[in-house]
């Protein structure tokens, strides 16, 4: 392996001849422009996503909820259209640089230089590593060149603006507060009625008081300068400071069905915010100058949601992997237990994997599919595409995709590396002590709904059936429709949530044609192992979805006392026209039961009802 030079070593170079010819003053000034060059692709990537972000307000204002989603997909592929378009322009002015390794090393040194004062440097750290692996063509794992770990302290870095602003109610008064951070945010829409969202929300904070009930000399608020905006909903989110007690709160603001805005709820418990933020929902559009800061702000608020989970859910989703390699690489180095085939029902698509002393399953396609699976390779990464482009409702576990992942020969069981051998030899490499997996899905590990069931209590058996049922409505209030909806394709999480996590025959509910089983000709009909009836390739029949979903009777009941409608024809027909007529129901992320309209109950008789019910 070829000797890095330390920068102490690079100053002491003489300014003589390099290699080919070039001179060190040269090649100085090369390494300096290549590094400048990256930068400047990495700034015009994060001056279009904050722009695509900010403008989230705006089509909030307007309502303009095609726009919001469009933007959203539009927001997920810019990122590699940034990293195509520096690759290209790297290697065409330099094209040393796709060729001499060496150069690379100071490259790096000289971007590190230039990230004192910048604003996203952990973002331009991640940016740097996809150029310069698109530069040299050659494998992640492989290069020495990049960033492993990060260069730039992100602690105190400073905007134009502050990241959070501070409002003090021993001296305002909490209503005052309210109405100024309200006001601060500068929304152009009329509030369906202020007055009584305020007393809404003043009566929420006077039923959990903080610090004992009354003002301590520090009692504040702090909140995010920017609201977030997800689906139809803008949330105020920040946290309140009284005495030694301090909690966090979001505040979902939406519009009624006369565009007027009216304040939704105020989630304070862990658990509401927890699955706001939850790794199954779409993100969030953010204005974030600095965005570490608002990472930070976030992770004290919600201390058990990783940094690098934070960071996918604030739509920074490269940013997530880069951190989430690293902490994989720290956990492989600490802990001694091997990866193993995932216990369960084995996927005919899929070969799962896992490392049980780390919460995350691995998943590589495998080269050949079990009948009756006809797909491709490049359609399940179309259907994982899918799922990460759209409103995921809660209800879809996001997934990281890499390319090219070494992990150490020797923490592989031998049963796993047979398998791995034997169904996914073509995404399989073996470099000295280390295996690589060309392709790799990683997604959130959970407990199997049909294990689940199998050890659950009764009480939590009636949630979890329930939960499944909640998870196929709002699937389908999101335009999304299963395919195969077995139990063992659904996971149950920390938070008793059920969540759809396979995706190979997921598509968009609006391209099914969903129909009614008709009357078979004769009873003899009915026993031939052939339909007597047509099929066509986007036929869906849901009188057939009971026998995927309960065998025994009692759970069968139990899932029939609220969801039998899934079953009916009618509401998968109603639910395609109400989509494809531009009224897709949002799906709203905390309990109905803390909702204001809920808790409070309307105060004005001629109130609209909330858009989102």
């Amino acid at each position: 392996m070829r000797h890095k030079l330390s920068s102490r070593e690079k100053c002491a170079l003489p300014e003589g001849p390099a290699e080919g010819g070039v001179t060190e003053a040269q090649e100085r000034a090369e390494v300096e422009a290549i590094a400048r060059t990256i930068l400047a692709g990495f700034d015009k990537h994060y001056r279009l996503f904050r722009h695509i972000s900010a403008n989230a307000k705006r089509r909030f204002e307007q309502a303009d909820w095609s726009a919001a989603q469009e933007a959203s997909r539009s927001r997920i592929r810019m990122y590699d259209q940034r990293v195509v378009e520096a690759v290209a322009e790297v290697s065409g002015r330099f094209p040393r640089a796709a060729v001499d390794g060496s150069l690379w090393p100071r490259i790096k040194i000289a971007f590190i230089g230039l990230l004192y004062d910048h604003s996203q440097p952990e973002c331009a750290e991640t940016f740097y590593n996809s150029v310069a692996c698109g530069v040299l063509n050659r494998e992640y794992y492989h290069n020495t060149y990049i960033f492993w770990r990060p260069a730039i302290s992100l602690d105190h870095i400073e905007g134009a603006e502050p990241t959070y602003r501070v409002y003090y109610p021993p001296r305002a008064g909490l209503r005052r507060c309210l109405l100024e951070i309200l006001s601060d945010f500068g929304l152009e829409c009329r509030f369906e009625d202020l007055r009584r969202d305020l007393r809404y929300l003043l009566e929420a904070f006077a039923q959990a008081p903080l610090g004992g009930g009354r003002h301590h000399p520090n009692h504040q608020l702090q909140v995010l300068s920017s609201l977030f905006f997800r689906g139809k909903a803008a949330y105020v989110v920040g946290r309140e400071i009284n005495g030694d007690d301090e909690r966090p709160f979001a505040v979902p603001i939406l519009h009624n069905d006369d565009h007027r805005l009216y304040l939704d709820a105020f989630l304070h418990q862990p658990r509401e915010l927890a699955i706001l933020f939850s790794f199954s929902r779409a993100y969030f559009m953010v204005d974030m100058e600095v965005p570490s800061a608002y990472v930070n702000f976030l992770h004290a608020v919600l201390p058990r949601k990783p940094l690098q989970e934070i960071y996918s859910m604030l739509g920074l989703h490269k940013q997530s992997k880069t951190m989430f390699y690293r902490d994989l690489q720290h956990h492989l180095k600490h802990s001694t237990d091997n990866f193993i085939i995932a216990p369960g029902i084995r996927g005919m698509v899929m070969l799962v994997f896992t490392l049980p002393s780390f919460p995350f399953v691995f998943k590589v396609i495998r080269d050949t599919f079990e009948k009756p699976k006809d797909l491709s390779r490049a359609v399940v990464k179309e259907k994982y595409l899918l799922v990460k482009s759209h409103d995921r409702a809660g209800r879809l576990a996001d997934t990281l995709e890499y390319s090219h992942v070494a992990l150490p020969r020797d923490r592989i069981d031998p049963a796993l590396l047979t398998e791995l051998e034997a169904r996914c030899a073509s995404s399989l490499e073996f470099d000295g002590d280390r295996v690589v997996i060309a392709h790799l899905y990683i997604e959130k590990r959970m407990s199997p709904l049909n294990e689940y069931l199998s050890g659950a209590s009764d009480a939590r058996r009636r949630h979890a059936i329930d939960e499944f049922g909640r998870a196929i409505r709002d699937l389908a209030g999101a335009n999304i429709f299963p395919g195969d909806m077995m139990l063992k394709n659904f996971g149950v999480t920390r938070h008793l949530r059920v969540v759809f996590y396979d995706y190979d025959e997921i598509r968009y509910l609006t391209e099914c044609n969903f129909r009614h089983i008709p009357p078979a000709p004769s009873p003899a009909d009915e026993l031939l192992s052939q339909p007597w009836y047509s099929v066509g390739p986007d036929d869906v029949f849901p009188e057939q979805f009971a026998e995927f979903f309960f065998s025994d009777p009692e759970s069968r009941r139990l899932f029939y006392r609220n969801h039998r409608a899934l079953i009916d024809p009618d509401f998968w027909i109603g639910m395609k026209r109400r989509i494809l007529s531009g009224d897709q129901p949002d799906v709203i992320p905390y309990p109905e039961a803390v909702r204001f309209c809920v808790r409070f109950g309307p105060t004005v008789p001629d109130q609209a009802a909330p858009a989102s019910s």
